[in-house]
């Protein structure tokens, strides 16, 4: 899993959509500033929410595919758990 980079810089305009979108979620944020404190499972996620882990997961989902986090599966008591961590502190989009 790759270290918790300080800052990420985008200049692509599908990668700013692509992000905008990821933090157009007031969920998502929360999630986001949830795993700034560490390393989460979807359960725990769920549970800051105080919603499901279905719905947890999704919004995982979202941000890893916006490049926002990083996932990897660890044995849990029913299987696989999944295991979520923020790669940056800080976003700076670049219109120029």
């Amino acid at each position: 899993m790759q270290e918790l980079s300080e800052t990420l810089q985008i200049d692509n305009d599908d990668a700013i959509l692509r992000i905008g979108r990821a933090l157009s979620s007031a969920t998502r944020l929360k999630v986001l500033k949830l795993l700034l404190q560490g390393e989460k499972d979807v359960t725990r996620v769920a549970r800051h929410l105080g919603g499901t882990e279905a719905n947890a997961s999704a919004q995982i989902k979202i941000l890893y595919e916006a490049g926002l986090l990083d996932c990897r599966y660890e044995p849990g008591q029913h299987g696989l758990k999944k295991i979520s961590k923020t790669k940056v502190k800080r976003v700076i989009l670049d219109l120029d």
